[in-house]
């Protein structure tokens, strides 16, 4: 029960800390509705698996390079897909009632690349998740089980919600609306990238 509890709260945590999954979650969902943002609220679902496996096997044995590396290169793909977003809000028009965007592909694989890029799931799990994952298995595995579903639970159902809320009003926003809303969520993503491209390069 206490692994348990503590995956809950960190997921909790991060599910709903501002970044670019969430930025990109927003978007969708203004896009193409619910169906849209919960295919990306589940993206951790998908581009986590690595990352853990990484982290377990080796915590804290990656160098800080690759950290880095990633929080450039990530972070400026973040501001690429926010300008984008920014630049398509300008022409931009409302769903209509009981339209949807269509199953995209590429629209997933972006989002698990913004996520492989992200630094933050690597820091986490290193830092984090991987010791108390440890922690938690010499206990027992089915401790160790608890603590990594309650984690993705809270963190992908923090999402699935917002995505929710997001998709069920997008058809009550007006034209000027719709249009403000999406930038903002392209300028969520740009500063999201801004600020990891930035923490790449200074110096540590």
């Amino acid at each position: 029960m206490t692994e348990l509890l503590l995956g809950l709260s960190l997921g909790l945590g991060a599910g709903v800390t501002p970044g670019a999954l969430l930025s990109l979650v927003i978007a969708a969902s203004l896009r193409g509705g619910f169906r849209s943002g919960v295919r990306l609220a589940c993206v951790p679902l998908l581009s986590d698996l690595p990352v853990v496996l990484l982290s377990l096997t080796v915590v804290g044995a990656m160098p800080g390079t690759f950290v880095r590396v990633l929080s450039v290169v990530g972070g400026l793909y973040v501001v690429y897909l926010g300008v984008s977003t920014i630049r398509e809000s300008r022409t931009a028009e409302p769903p209509r009632p009981g339209e949807t965007e269509p199953s995209s592909v590429r629209q997933v694989l972006s989002a698990v690349a913004v996520n492989l890029l992200n630094p933050h799931p690597w820091l986490f799990w290193i830092a984090v998740g991987a010791p108390a994952f440890d922690a938690a298995w010499e206990h027992s595995p089915a401790s160790a089980l608890a603590f990594v579903g309650g984690f993705y639970l809270v963190l992908c159902g923090s999402k699935v919600a917002l995505a929710w809320a997001v998709g069920a009003g997008r058809h009550r926003l007006g034209l000027r609306g719709y249009r403000l809303l999406l930038g903002g969520s392209g300028l969520l993503l740009t500063v999201a990238g801004a600020v990891l491209s930035f923490r790449g390069l200074a110096p540590q």
